[in-house]
């Protein structure tokens, strides 16, 4: 244990000096001293006791060497499936790295507090642009995965485009990502040691299209993608549990909760489907249970795709990302087709291939919001915003098709809606205000004296 002494008579200031040692405690025998050992401590006016080092640049060792952090790592799980290989050892250089940083903040402050005030104000102020750059990238991309739903619809119903050529397609055009890391001195497989991992995301994340896709041949497309969209973000939020030890807070699940009790409001059935008396055909009922689990096992590849990248995030780019899912759905999407037998049916029109093209624009732009957004919040959360994609598909879909929705669709659009919204609320409204109070808080424990 450390030891410190608190006596100055101009400032009130904590000094620690280098000779201090650490004590040792016997648990057989009686405690006696150690020759050469002394317990005297130096008093304001003795020699070297202004040499000492200050209570603020000895923060960062104390931080180390405390026994809660000791105590908070030994009570982790000794290993996570998708945990980082060098945690360990990127973790120390960091802390070191943060030690300087505080040494120095430290020396700032003790020359003028305001530098320091404006410094925490802009990093704060920073932080929270960051985060609705990141916010409004994850609105875009619900948008997007919205006109995606009903392009890939007008594609199949208006122009006899199957649903799994038109993945094929996207993917193909998704290659040209590869210029993005190839740019940047990457190489596009990823890091080395790290290729495993970035194949299963890749892999976990195409199955999970094709799945999705292919369930629109047995289900409602608006049935598919929010059966998609439930399943993803429930087991988003148990899979970053289980694998990476990344918790929701209590209004974080709260909130997702409530968009999930949306979600299945618009799956509920309608009542002329609720009320038919004649018989089932076991061929339809066969077909769409063989549809709705193909949405719900799309939702459990897409958890795992997600919650892959979280854990990749500081070693692999978005476009290394991009192109990953686009060489391994190119190898997906064709054994898909073979295996449903769904047949080839070129675009045939300038317009149709316009539709194409719209439709990869948006698959893009969806993506790299999602993906974006997942090197800074929790997977659950990044599928929770993409539930607006359901009313704005809705919405979409009333322009093209003027089909009036049920009660139950509005009332689950709704809570959807506001559940999104109140998310993003929590999210970037308060962030300016406890980043205040932090700094409030810490400018106050600076102007105060220790007594």
């Amino acid at each position: 244990m450390e030891s410190t002494h608190l006596l100055s008579n101009s400032k009130k200031r904590v000094k620690i000096h280098p000779h201090t040692v650490t004590a040792k405690y016997a648990t057989h025998t009686p405690y006696s001293p150690q020759p050469g050992v002394h317990t005297h401590f130096p008093q304001p006016g003795d020699e070297g006791y202004d040499d000492a080092p200050s209570f603020e640049d000895f923060g960062s060792f104390l931080e180390e060497t405390s026994d809660k952090k000791q105590l908070t790592e030994g009570r982790k799980w000794p290993l996570t499936l998708f945990g980082s290989k060098d945690k360990d050892t990127t973790s120390k250089p960091q802390a070191a790295a943060g030690g300087d940083g505080s040494e120095g903040g430290a020396r700032a402050a003790k020359g003028a507090g305001k530098g320091v005030g404006e410094q925490l104000a802009s990093f704060g102020e920073a932080s929270v642009s960051a985060s609705r750059l990141t916010w409004v990238g994850l609105l875009g991309a619900a948008l997007a995965h919205g006109c995606l739903i009903v392009l890939t619809r007008l594609a199949s119903e208006r122009f006899s485009l199957g649903p799994l050529f038109l993945l094929l397609v996207r993917s193909v055009v998704q290659l040209l990502s590869v210029a993005v890391p190839l740019h940047r001195g990457e190489n596009p497989f990823g890091p080395a040691g790290y290729r495993l991992r970035l194949l299963c995301y890749g892999v976990a994340y195409s199955l999970s299209l094709c799945c999705a896709y292919a369930s629109l041949t047995f289900v409602s497309p608006g049935n598919a993608t929010t059966t998609w969209r439930l399943a993803t973000t429930a087991l988003s939020a148990t899979l970053a549990f289980l694998l990476l030890e990344e918790r929701l807070g209590l209004a974080d699940g709260i909130t997702i909760a409530a968009g999930l009790c949306g979600l299945g409001l618009v799956l509920l059935p309608t009542a002329d489907e609720s009320n038919s008396d004649s018989p089932t055909d076991p061929v339809v009922f066969w077909r769409g249970a063989f549809g709705w689990s193909l949405s719900a096992l799309a939702g459990l590849w897409m958890a795992l795709a997600l919650v892959g990248y979280r854990s990749l995030k500081e070693r692999v780019g978005v476009g290394t990302a991009l192109f990953t899912v686009s060489w391994t759905g190119c190898l997906l999407a064709p054994a898909s087709l073979a295996l449903l037998q769904e047949g080839w049916s070129w675009p045939s029109s300038a317009p149709v291939w316009g539709l194409v093209l719209g439709l990869v624009a948006c698959s893009v732009a969806a993506f790299l919001g999602m993906t974006h957004a997942l090197t800074r919040l929790h997977p659950a959360l990044v599928s929770a915003s993409q539930s607006l994609e359901v009313p704005i598909a809705m919405l979409l879909h009333l322009v093209v098709l003027p089909l009036a929705p049920t009660a139950p669709e509005v009332v689950g659009n709704v809570m959807v809606i506001l559940s999104v919204g109140w998310l993003v609320a929590i999210k970037l409204l308060p962030a300016r205000g406890g980043g205040r109070r932090q700094r409030e808080e810490y400018e106050e424990i600076l102007d105060s004296p220790i007594k």
